[in-house]
């Protein structure tokens, strides 16, 4: 379990627990597992998703494909209480193998694995490695297993980078391989930021086509823009890619990354430090008019990227006492969560619950509250702007000055509203227990 910082200094009873006693924090707030390794699997062109799971699984499963992935069906097998109790999940699961290969247009197979399958020994040995030329690709992802659906990305796209990744072609100098499920518009941005250095983006995973799995190799370096990808870089480190850690964020963070590919991909220096100190200039620029300034905001997520928003809002001028992810502490967060303390951030916490955040909330006084949906709402019925981490800022540009501005000038409007929810909260609490004002 990872180590959570403590609020106060001794902590509370429990120093590893600040917030509340004998918790349990295996299944911290997330979503499925399988959700993130779906997101990944089923937008790979050609590749057709076999899932072994129950039934009701399954139905929930179906949603995301059509709504957040790909609009694909999930070939699956009906396992019901009389199926698992059978012992016949391994042919179930060669079976619905056989009829993901039937379907038109598919090139790779991935067997997404769930609770279910992995309690009942499903043996990937057993698994045919293809099928009419068409690989088989098996992805665990149980969620006993894996804490985070974010992390569940991680696990699916590793899997089968290692199965297509090209080992045998040369690394192409100055290019960079970036790892992260990012706005469409950054991976443009950073690649024409690095083009003036002399380097390149080569691909962005987790991609659209296996053809980009086999190109990731091939770069000189990857940059893990999220710090959950711990396998898919570790698969292109084993290929003699070199790593740099953190992303292109806020003033600090972007001349600091930019000097970091720049040594990776070994650019001419006085280039490379050319164009930081502009990005840092223009940064730096917007920054000086501390749009955020005097604002206390939380920040609380479970797409594993919350400690670079936070890094945006401090440099912003805001008060951030707080952060809080599903995903596990790792080499990957030490330098955001590092920055973070330097700069006020009281609590970094880990594998986080939705008691944690209700606690922050009751220790802070916050302005805006960036969180799930779950404390968003809870959030709003105290009157406070809040608004749900994923679908409000995940979806925006980030990276680099203009991501940057454009980030916290949208939560700088954000602010503004904080008379309608107080308007909000006293028409409720002037309402009869009639609803009737």
């Amino acid at each position: 379990m990872a180590e959570i910082i403590p609020l106060t200094p001794g902590g509370a009873s429990d120093p590893s627990e600040p917030f509340k006693e004998s918790a349990c924090k295996l299944h911290p707030q997330t979503m499925c597992p399988a959700f993130g390794a779906l997101r990944v699997l089923a937008r790979l062109e050609g590749a057709q998703p076999a899932m072994i799971t129950d039934t009701g699984c399954l139905y929930g499963l179906t949603f995301v494909t059509h709504f957040y992935a790909a609009r694909k069906s999930i070939v699956a097998p009906a396992l019901g209480t009389a199926e698992l109790s059978s012992g016949k999940v391994q042919e179930a699961a060669t079976a619905a193998i056989a009829e993901a290969a039937s379907e038109p247009n598919v090139s790779v197979i991935p067997v997404i694995s769930l609770c279910v399958a992995e309690t009942a020994g499903l043996a990937e040995e057993l698994l045919p490695s293809s099928i009419d030329g068409k690989p088989v690709v098996l992805v665990r992802v149980p969620a006993y297993a894996i804490h985070s659906h974010p992390e569940a990305k991680d696990i699916a796209l590793a899997a089968v980078l290692r199965r297509f990744v090209d080992r045998e072609r040369a690394h192409e100098p100055g290019a960079l391989v970036l790892v992260g499920e990012v706005f469409p518009a950054d991976p443009l941005i950073i690649d024409g930021v690095l083009r003036k250095m002399g380097g390149r983006v080569l691909t962005t995973l987790p991609g659209r086509h296996v053809d980009e799995l086999r190109l990731a190799g091939c770069g000189a370096a990857v940059a893990a823009l999220h710090p959950f990808y711990r396998e898919t870089v570790g698969v292109l480190r084993e290929r003699g890619v070199g790593v740099v850690a953190g992303a292109p964020i806020g003033a600090d963070g972007s001349a600091a990354w930019l000097r970091a590919v720049g040594t990776a991909l070994e650019l001419d220096e006085a280039v490379v430090e050319q164009v930081a100190a502009e990005e840092e200039a223009a940064a730096r620029g917007f920054l000086a008019s501390q749009p955020l300034k005097g604002a206390t905001i939380m920040v609380s997520g479970y797409e594993g990227n919350e400690m670079l928003y936070a890094r945006l809002l401090v440099e912003g001028g805001a008060h951030v006492p707080y952060v809080s992810t599903s995903i596990g502490q790792s080499m990957l967060t030490a330098a955001d969560e590092a920055w973070l303390k330097a700069h006020g951030t009281e609590a970094v916490v880990y594998r986080k619950a939705i008691e944690d955040d209700k606690a922050a909330m009751a220790r802070w006084r916050f302005d805006l509250v960036i969180g799930t949906t779950t404390l968003a709402a809870y959030a709003k019925e105290l009157g406070i702007p809040s608004v749900y981490y994923t679908n409000i800022l995940s979806v925006r540009p980030l990276f680099l000055a203009g991501g940057m501005i454009a980030s916290l000038s949208f939560v700088r409007e954000l602010m503004n509203r904080r008379p309608l929810y107080e308007r909000m909260v006293a028409f409720f609490a002037d309402a009869d227990p009639g609803g009737t004002p």
